[in-house]
């Protein structure tokens, strides 16, 4: 065998008291049993497991031969079906039993969430995918179509510090956009007027021909619906970005 077992549990706990099981249970269960090479040590895991569930042992020894098994190769999926197929024969108590110790064994940790998927648990419109209109935004920007028919909707979400180009909307009649806050906490300003701090709930009319820049607060997300209004001849002209120094002076 690659590996030796070894074990010393019976002298550490029962050395004195009970010398002789000591022995049994160190030197020849684990010295010789499991050292035993008919039977490769990850089949022994699993024949342990199932012997001890059949007996009904749910405490710190089941959960010892589980962690050993895990380390000797057995997989949670493996593990699912040996107990899976175990209490068929040993009944189902036992079965919930042992499971609700193999999840904690084979607890695996889920991925850690990122911040975007962090902040897409706060609201509840998709942040969606990379902004394709990215060349006009400093920083980090994301687009997720709300509606598409009737009236365009979209949702645009802003990653910290992240701000759109002064820009206008053009039109010959009607025209301009609705901004409605979905979340985090932003900015909208006008050329000519001081910034307004925008947070969840808050709406921003915005008329046609009128240069202006929206985005995130320098420490935190920011979501919008932006509504299209409907007009007559409309387009969007991207400016410059916004002054890096008056950006920076915004809280």
């Amino acid at each position: 065998m690659s590996e030796k077992i070894v074990q010393t549990a019976g002298r550490n706990q029962l050395g004195e008291f009970a010398p002789m099981f000591a022995h049994l249970n160190d030197d020849v269960l684990f010295g010789e049993v499991w050292n035993e090479e008919a039977i490769d040590v990850k089949t022994k895991c699993i024949i342990t497991v199932v012997s001890l569930m059949a007996s009904g042992i749910t405490d710190s020894s089941l959960v010892y031969h589980l962690q050993n098994a895990k380390a000797h190769g057995v997989t949670k999926e493996e593990i699912a079906a040996i107990i899976t197929h175990a209490t068929m024969y040993v009944g189902w108590p036992k079965g919930w039993a042992v499971f609700r110790l193999a999840k904690e064994v084979w607890n695996e940790e889920e991925p850690a969430q990122t911040e975007k998927d962090r902040y897409q648990n706060t609201i509840f419109f998709p942040v969606g995918e990379p902004n394709p209109y990215g060349q006009f935004f400093v920083g980090q920007s994301y687009l997720a179509p709300v509606s598409t028919e009737q009236v365009s909707v979209f949702n645009v979400t802003f990653e910290p510090g992240c701000r759109n180009n002064w820009h206008i909307h053009h039109a010959k009649s009607g025209g301009g956009q609705i901004l409605i806050c979905v979340g985090g906490r932003g900015y909208y300003q006008e050329w000519g007027k001081e910034a307004e701090e925008m947070t969840p709930g808050m709406v921003v009319n915005i008329p046609a021909g009128v240069k202006h820049w929206h985005g995130a607060a320098p420490d935190s997300w920011f979501s919008h619906l932006a509504v299209e209004v409907a007009g007559e001849e409309t387009g969007n002209e991207w400016l410059e970005a916004v002054n890096e120094e008056d950006y920076s002076s915004l809280k």
